[in-house]
């Protein structure tokens, strides 16, 4: 376990590091070169239209990794207490108001809804990271629910309740607590999802500008090149599935280092 956690960390902290850290590093932008060419200076050459495919890199992480992080986070912070109220309540037409607009919003494809809205209104980096929250509640909702059922029909809730305890105490600090493992697979599944919702976007020019420093925007535009300089496109997508594969490393590792602690004890 603790080696998996070691590979996970590192396979995730590569693109963690270059995207948080890398703007700082990026320094000022040198002369433009010859497009797809490799060295002359440019330790991965150059991209489509003569840039340092390097310093593309520490500037093009940010946007696609704190979106993604930040999406993810807003989808469970809404998914969390509407899938537990769902859960626990009843009173049925409550359970039907939380959870039928959800299911609405559940019909229709994910990057469909993203490019119906991005066709309106032109979103930034604020409102993608709002658009990619809002179409994984519904999974994330339905994730909090049925798992917060299962755990609400144990004896030990119906002993809480005979003993007078609130509702808060036994909703969250009993339920929403043995949510814990549930909620942490699903999370490392749902960053990767979540990522690829934001890269795609981004591929196609949804939330960013199309000459940005983006690792999905640096994939699209230098594709053209990759059997000449394919360091443009391999480097940027590379760190795109080591960040996904990272963060599924560190989860499975922490929940079965936590599961055989449990087992000691």
């Amino acid at each position: 376990m603790r080696s998996r956690l070691a590979l996970g960390a590192v396979v995730v902290g590569v693109p963690l590091a270059l995207a948080l850290l890398g703007p700082l590093f990026a320094g000022e932008p040198g002369p433009r070169a010859a497009s797809f060419t490799l060295g002359g200076g440019h330790w991965l050459g150059t991209d489509f239209v003569g840039r340092d495919v390097w310093r593309q890199v520490l500037l093009g992480g940010r946007s696609v990794v704190l979106v993604a992080l930040a999406a993810t986070a807003l989808a469970y912070l809404v998914a969390f207490p509407v899938g537990l109220l769902s859960a626990l309540t009843q009173r049925s037409w409550l359970e039907e108001l939380l959870m039928r607009p959800l299911d609405v919003l559940l019909a229709v494809p994910s990057l469909l809804m993203i490019l119906l809205v991005a066709a309106v209104f032109t979103p930034g980096a604020v409102g993608l990271t709002l658009l990619v929250a809002l179409v994984n509640i519904p999974d994330a909702a339905r994730i909090v629910r049925a798992a917060a059922a299962e755990a609400a029909s144990r004896p030990a809730v119906e002993a809480l309740r005979m003993q007078g305890e609130t509702w808060w105490r036994t909703a969250v600090g009993y339920v929403g607590r043995s949510l814990t493992r549930t909620l942490a697979a699903d999370a490392g599944v749902r960053l990767t999802g979540v990522l690829y919702l934001v890269a795609t976007a981004a591929f196609l020019g949804v939330g960013v500008e199309p000459d940005a420093a983006d690792w999905a925007v640096m994939v699209d535009r230098n594709r053209t090149g990759l059997f000449v300089q394919p360091w443009a496109v391999v480097v940027p997508a590379l760190l795109i599935v080591a960040l996904t594969m990272g963060a599924n490393l560190l989860v499975d590792a922490g929940l079965k280092t936590r599961l055989k602690k449990g087992k000691r004890t």
